[in-house]
This record gives structure tokens, C-alpha cells and sequence, in this order.
């Protein structure tokens, strides 16, 4: 062990690791050198809305002859806790805060450790832990032919699948967000074979409902299909013949705003209802913040035509998430679970209801929440949210896992990604950290393969995007680091996020160049069969469902672990530089099932150049 005084993701420092639900003690153990002459050690617990406490600890017996632990069993109710330590000396008062890592050591000048106190009854559904989810936006993956009823007439169409999404604004018909290329409901299920041999077990698909852009975050009717995707029958016979499949099918909630060309707000006369920009008579009139009726609201990051929703009113509160709401009425189609927009800008008392609504119609359906950074610390709108405490979010999107990620295999160093990855697994609750949404790419950022292999933007628009593609060896460099990207996304912590096409080579920038049309029969095909192996392999293996996360050995440009089940153990070994590696494992995977890369000898394990390696034995 490391003779330092105090290291929170060492057991032998503090037990258990990671958040702890309530009523659970927690032991604290500091070690000091007896040069120390500590005449009484303390824990500072600081609560989150700023009380503090010392609680003295208990000297204990001596270890290697010159160090002696100092220990306290806490137990602490539900909540976000920060502590450090500080002891008495002949020299006065010595404080031990927290540096790199876990670790601590005796100077003010480090920060606090974090724990999560999550609730007791805080369960998250078990069918979806070890599973794969799939990211489709509608629009764009398979279009199946189906003739289309009540579709509007100003929406332009395009005549091939091969063409790139229009990123100009022209103020005319084909218009960025106007375009659309007739992906459909019927095409998804049409395409639900495939994605079995994927072993995809979730499908997370964008906004469906009536709007009138192709990414249908401007909603216009929750209660309704967009007619260019389908109908209500053809969602309600894509999830049953899903179920059939063991997919999942998780609907993407947006409901911090809506569109301004909706049946709520009707600013430009579409519907025929009254909308809140019509008329302050208008049963939607509250839903939304005026400023100055009708043309000054508060619109979401300013854009005019998502004027935001307010969720604390009674009558969209009850439309959203009552007994005959949105949430539960697609709950009743068949859907088993929803993917929060904007999760940060949503009240606390609105996603309470959230959660109610949707376990009260069916325990066992998924709520996922998209935000940006670390979910269990995160501030927002001034207020220290409580995602993940029990009350709200199953889990979330895992964005700081794909920054890390994408920062090691381009340049970033493997211990830089392990500390984020271990960090995650410090703070998240366990019931949280086996579902969290593990993508590397999605609707809002760039394809994977670009972000790997790409010419960065260097600051310049869409037009420069639109036709830039990587050469032969941009495009070859991407794809071996790709390949090890996936490797690390299907293993580590959570569960792996595909976004359609990514497992097809599709290549393009920030939004739209990122949401191309799948290019069915242009696969890269050793990709694709090189997906459909991680997904057998993973589903195969029980350390992927809730396994503990053991670093093994992590450098400037390699990072390996263990991932430990209740049956086995798989070791993952990763190199991004373009020299074979070797690196130490310890002994016992000598006798291990090779699944890719080389059998270790005398603890020493071969990794290729900008390959990897990857082990699996019975315990």
C-alpha cells in the first residue's frame, strides 16, 4: 500500500467505496506517521447547505511500527456530504484535504472528498442493467416506403438518401431543420433483426411527436406522431414486436419549452386551437412566460421559436405527468421508459412527479436525464440538484465518461481517464452507475470517427463542414482508434450508447452533418461485424451487468482494468500509441480465455500498437 494518510478509494481508508445509501455506516480510517504525535485526530464533516461538525476519531492499533490508524463509523441520512481531516500536533493544528485522485495529504491547500448518501429504497430496473443502448434519430435511419397521410406541404423532401443535411438558412422551403429524408416508425421495426445482432437490448429514439423540424425538439403535439414517422399503431407494433426481441424502446421527453408552431403557443395559425400567443384567454396562456403579451417570452437560450414551458403550472404539470398525461399515455403504447431533455433546466418538484408518474404506471421503466456534468454535484439555476438521490433520475447521460474517453485516444493520457472513470464510480450511487447512458457520440455532437480522425473546425462554419471528409489515412487512424474506443465503451461502467451509423463508419461534424442518412448497403462491414462481436460479448458475460470496476495499470498511453461479476472477470487492456506495449497485470489471468490480442506470460501482457487485448476467466 501507499503510506499516505488518507486515500478514498482504498478500502483500507474508507469502507465501503463509493456513495452509500442511508442508514449504511461508513468507516473512516486516517493514517498518520507516529512522528505526527497526533494528540487527537478529527473528521470535518461539512454539510451541503453549509453546517459543519468535528467528529473525533478513535486511535487504533499501529501499523508497520511507525504509523497508527485513526477511525469512526458514520452513519448519515440521505444527502451531499463533503469532509477532510485535521489533527493536533506540538506545531498546532494540521490539516489533511484532498489532492489528485483519492488521495490525501497534510496541507490546507488540497479540496474536500465527496459523498453520496442516496436513499435506502433507491432501485433502479434490473432488466436493463448489461444491456446495449441504440440512438436513432427518426428521421434518418431506414425509411420504409410506407405512404404517409396528413404530412404538411412545407416540408422539403429530399430525392436521395445520399445526400448531405442542409446546413443553410435560406429562408426558403429547404431550410436547415426542414429537410427531411422519410426515416420512419415502420422502418425501425422493419430493421429490428439487425439490431438484435447487434445485441442491442434498448432503443432510444429522438423526439417522435408531431413537430415541425426533422429533430422534433419544437414540439407541437405531445398526443400525437409526427405524421412522417407513422401512427399511433405503428409505435404500438414497434414496441410489441421489440418486446418479442428483448428491446426496450425509450422515448425522448422534451419539456422545458415547446415549438411556437404548436397546438400550445400557435404563433403562426396552424391549429386550430387558441394558443397562448394569440390570446391571453388561451387555456395555454400559463403554460408559457410573458414578459410583454405576445412577443417578449422567455424563450430556451434565447431561441424564438422554443418559447420555454413553465413547469411549476398546475395545469401543464398535470398535462405532462397526471393520471391520463403524456408520460403515461406512451408508457400505455408499449414504450418502457423516457430520456429527459435538458434534465438540468427542469424543476426538482417536477421531475418528483416525473418519477411518480412513470413507476406508477410501470415499475420497471427507465428515466434518464440529460446532463452535461458530474449529476450527483451538479448546481443548477442556484440550487444543488438531487438527481440521483432517489426521488428523480434512474441515471443519465454519461458525458464527462465520453470527454475522457475521446481526450485518451487523442492525446490524453490513461490516467487522466482512469481518475475520471474512478470518479464516477466514487460519486454516482450503484443503483445509478450500472445504467448510466454511455455514449461517445449523439444528435448533438460530432460523429465519433471525426472526433478521432477529423481536421479540427479551428473555428470555421458550416459551409467549410459540409464537404469536408477525412483522406485514406485520417480515416484509417480513426477507425483503429475507434475500434478501441468501442472496446472501452462496451466494458467500462454503465451502458454502452450506439448512435446510429457510427458502427457503420458514418463520418460528419456538429449538428447537421451528424445526423446523415444510414448508409445501408455502403457499410464498412468489418466495423459493423466488429460491433456485433462486442455486442455477443458483452451480453455473454456477467462482470458487464453490475461488475466492480478494478484499475489494473494506467499510463501516458495505455489504460487497463478489470471489470469483476459474481461468475467472472474480464481484463481489458488498451494501447493508443502506434509501438506494442507491455504492461503488468499481476498474476492469474494466465489460464484465461483470450478474447482478443495475446495470452499474458509471468504477469506481462502484450498489447499492439493502437490495438488492445482482452482476457476472461471463471471465479
Amino acid at each position: 500500500m501507499k503510506f499516505i494518510p488518507f486515500d478514498s478509494r482504498d478500502i483500507l481508508y474508507k469502507s465501503p467505496f463509493g456513495a452509500v445509501s442511508d442508514g449504511k455506516p461508513v468507516t473512516l480510517r486516517l493514517l498518520l506517521h507516529n512522528d505526527a504525535h497526533c494528540s487527537g485526530a478529527f473528521v470535518k464533516i461539512r454539510e451541503d447547505a453549509g453546517r459543519e461538525q468535528f467528529i473525533l476519531l478513535t486511535a487504533g492499533e499501529t501499523f508497520e511500527d511507525d504509523y497508527r490508524w485513526y477511525s469512526t463509523e458514520l452513519t448519515l441520512p440521505e444527502g451531499l456530504y463533503w469532509y477532510s481531516f485535521c489533527f493536533d500536533s506540538p506545531w498546532g493544528r494540521q490539516f489533511v484535504t484532498r489532492f489528485k485522485n483519492g488521495e490525501g495529504h497534510v496541507s490546507r491547500d488540497g479540496g474536500e472528498w465527496q459523498l453520496t448518501v442516496y436513499e435506502g429504497d433507491y432501485k433502479t430496473p434490473d432488466r436493463f442493467a448489461g444491456g446495449i443502448i441504440y440512438q436513432i434519430f427518426p428521421d434518418r435511419f431506414y425509411n420504409s416506403g410506407t405512404k404517409k397521410a396528413n404530412v404538411p406541404d412545407d416540408r422539403y423532401i429530399h430525392q436521395s438518401f445520399n445526400e448531405t443535411p442542409e446546413y443553410r438558412q435560406l429562408g426558403e422551403k429547404c431550410s436547415l431543420g426542414n429537410d427531411y429524408f422519410g426515416g420512419d416508425l415502420e422502418g425501425v421495426r422493419q430493421k429490428l433483426p439487425y439490431l438484435k445482432e447487434l445485441g442491442v437490448s434498448i432503443i432510444y429514439l429522438n423526439p417522435i411527436f408531431e413537430a415541425h423540424s426533422n429533430h422534433r425538439y419544437n414540439t407541437a403535439d405531445y398526443m400525437k406522431i409526427d405524421p412522417m414517422l407513422g401512427t399511433e399503431d405503428d409505435l404500438k407494433r414497434l414496441c410489441k414486436e421489440a418486446k418479442k426481441l428483448g428491446i426496450a424502446i425509450v422515448l425522448d421527453g422534451v419539456f422545458s419549452h415547446t415549438g411556437d408552431d404548436s397546438i400550445y403557443f400557435n404563433r403562426y395559425k396552424r391549429y386550430g386551437s387558441v394558443g397562448a400567443f394569440e390570446s391571453k384567454e388561451s387555456k395555454y396562456y400559463n403554460w408559457y412566460n410573458f414578459h410583454n403579451w405576445p412577443n417578449r417570452y422567455s424563450a430556451w437560450w434565447g431561441v424564438p421559436s422554443l418559447p420555454e414551458t413553465n413547469e411549476n403550472d398546475k395545469d401543464f404539470s398535470e398535462f405532462i405527468t397526471g393520471k391520463n398525461g403524456v408520460l403515461r399515455k406512451w408508457l400505455k403504447c408499449g414504450a418502457s421508459g423516457w430520456r429527459l431533455d435538458v434534465a438540468d433546466e427542469l424543476p426538482d418538484s417536477f421531475l418528483d412527479k416525473i418519477r411518480k408518474a412513470v413507476k406508477s404506471e410501470n415499475k420497471d421503466a427507465i428515466i434518464i436525464g440529460e446532463v452535461w456534468e458530474d449529476a450527483t454535484n451538479k448546481i443548477s439555476y442556484g440550487v444543488r440538484r438531487r438527481y440521483l438521490r432517489g426521488k428523480q433520475l434512474d441515471s443519465v447521460m454519461n458525458y464527462p465518461f465520453a470527454s475522457a474517453l475521446i481526450k485518451f485516444l487523442t492525446g490524453g493520457s490513461g490516467d487522466d481517464l482512469c481518475d475520471t472513470v474512478m470518479s464516477v464510480c466514487e460519486n454516482y450511487p450503484r443503483p445509478a452507475l450500472r445504467l448510466l447512458m454511455n455514449h461517445i457520440g449523439t444528435h448533438d455532437t460530432e460523429r465519433i470517427l471525426t472526433a478521432l480522425g477529423g481536421e479540427p473546425t479551428g473555428g470555421r462554419g458550416r459551409a467549410w463542414q459540409s464537404g469536408k471528409r477525412m483522406n485514406e489515412n485520417e480515416m484509417w487512424q480513426a477507425k483503429k482508434l475507434l475500434y478501441i474506443a468501442a472496446l472501452l465503451q462496451y466494458t467500462l461502467p454503465g451502458i454502452p450508447s450506439l448512435y446510429y451509423g457510427d458502427e457503420a463508419g458514418m463520418e460528419g461534424y456538429g449538428d447537421p452533418f451528424c445526423r446523415g442518412f444510414y448508409p445501408w448497403g455502403k457499410e464498412d462491414n468489418y466495423l459493423v461485424d466488429f460491433y456485433k462481436r462486442l455486442g455477443q460479448f458483452r451480453r455473454s458475460s456477467d462482470a458487464f451487468i453490475d461488475g466492480d470496476f478494478i484499475p489494473v495499470s494506467s499510463g501516458a498511453g495505455h489504460f487497463a482494468f478489470i471489470r469483476r461479476g459474481k461468475t467472472e472477470e474480464v481484463l481489458v487492456c488498451a494501447n493508443r500509441w502506434y509501438e506494442q506495449q507491455i504492461i503488468s497485470v499481476g498474476k492469474g489471468f494466465e489460464q484465461a480465455e483470450i478474447v482478443f490480442g495475446y495470452k499474458p506470460q509471468n504477469g506481462l501482457v502484450k498489447i499492439d500498437g493502437l490495438g488492445f487485448t482482452v482476457l476472461r476467466k471463471k471465479i
